[in-house]
């Protein structure tokens, strides 16, 4: 027995099969228009221009090649269409695992990388196709922080040279630079008389100290930190993230803070994006994500955070499967191989982000369904 109508010309249509393609441009409609509202909220159109740094559908493909002569073979998608933005005097935390992307999209920011393709606007202007001419005066706004503070200092330079540097591209006198140097030691907890000794001489979070100073020395606006307190101890860690709050207050500071460490993150943040193979899976309030995660790959991080409660012991979601190499993604949601939520939706075509509410957005078209059923019940007074 056939399942369906003919037509006229003896054509038999599959009702079941006409259904699902329905239902898959319902879900393709819809997630078009999820993915305006959120470019509405995340880049603050309502006449918001508080805003330092807008990053749109933001693109970065490493070539792969092999053979004697070299020839391109596949891409790596190491950052695939990121989007979000930074407002004057916050900080956004970028989390996700080890080889997520996250250094590279900050890289791309201060044009160490050239995109691929997407925006780079800061304050208003798009600085992603400037020529280099043109990025030099602007290197004085933006600084980074990196994550090895013994590697990103000079070893045959002193300090006081190593924070000189920045000084002399803005052109101040000898006097007015040693002053300069001065000051900015003792913004950040060291004595100006330690000028004149070398990184080696320093602990590891005194060298960080050092490169903190090294990036405020140009007066900047917004400063890239790229596991800036990874690989101190934990004591260490907590000044450090102390004294960047604290210089954000005092400066009015934003930053763009790179991290694999929930609790960090969710310490120094005001908003927080949570990467995965070059795609932002969930974006929200610091408040909003920690209290209500939605995509399970957050879930599942912030699970692993070691909790105070129960002898510092929680009850944690074990994902399963490995992470999907970047070279050979596979269609549609990038997590699928790990997901516990996993259906065949999840596997046709790219997943758009859907918002939960009007400060949080997920990569997860599970979201509207969910938010159906709590509507049903709530009608239903169950």
């Amino acid at each position: 027995m056939e399942h369906g109508n003919k037509t006229q010309k003896g054509e038999t249509i599959d009702h079941e099969s006409t259904k699902g393609r329905k239902d898959e441009k319902k879900h393709s409609l819809f997630r078009v228009f999820q993915f305006s509202c959120f470019r509405d909220w995340i880049y603050g159109i309502q006449m918001n221009n508080n805003v330092m740094l807008k990053v749109e559908n933001l693109r970065k493909y490493f070539p792969v090649r092999r053979g004697f002569l070299q020839r391109v073979i596949g891409w790596v998608k190491a950052v695939d269409g990121v989007d979000f933005a930074i407002e004057q005097g916050k900080t956004l935390g970028l989390v996700g695992e080890s080889g997520c992307g996250k250094s590279t999209v900050g890289r791309l920011i201060l044009r160490l990388l050239e995109p691929d393709g997407g925006n780079i606007l800061y304050r208003g202007k798009d600085i992603s196709r400037l020529p280099l001419k043109e990025i030099k005066p602007l290197r004085k706004e933006m600084q980074i922080i990196f994550q090895d503070p013994f590697s990103s200092l000079n070893p045959r330079m002193t300090i006081g040279q190593s924070i000189e540097e920045g000084l002399r591209t803005i052109r101040l006198r000898h006097h007015e630079r040693q002053a300069r140097i001065s000051k900015l030691l003792q913004m950040v907890g060291i004595s100006p008389s330690a000028a004149d000794r070398y990184p080696h001489e320093f602990s590891g979070g005194q060298r960080q100290r050092v490169g903190i100073a090294r990036a405020l020395s140009v007066d900047p606006n917004l400063i890239i930190c790229d596991e800036p307190v990874s690989a101190l101890d934990v004591s260490i860690q907590a000044q450090i993230i102390n004294l960047l709050k604290e210089l954000q207050d005092m400066l009015g500071l934003s930053y763009l803070f790179i991290s694999h460490d929930m609790h960090v993150v969710g310490y120094i943040s005001d908003n927080v994006a949570v990467m995965y193979l070059g795609h932002i899976m969930e974006y929200a309030t610091t408040d909003e994500l920690f209290n209500k995660p939605t995509h399970p790959y957050t879930t599942a991080l912030l699970s692993a955070v070691p909790s105070v409660e129960n002898g510092g012991l929680q009850e944690g979601q074990v994902l399963k499967g490995d992470v999907p190499s970047p070279f050979n993604p596979p269609p549609g949601c990038k997590f699928q191989g790990r997901c516990p939520l996993v259906e065949d939706l999840c596997r046709k075509g790219e997943i758009a982000l859907y918002p939960v509410n009007t400060e949080h957005v997920v990569r997860c078209w599970k979201v509207t369904d969910k938010r159906d059923e709590q509507s049903r019940r709530s009608l239903a007074g169950e």
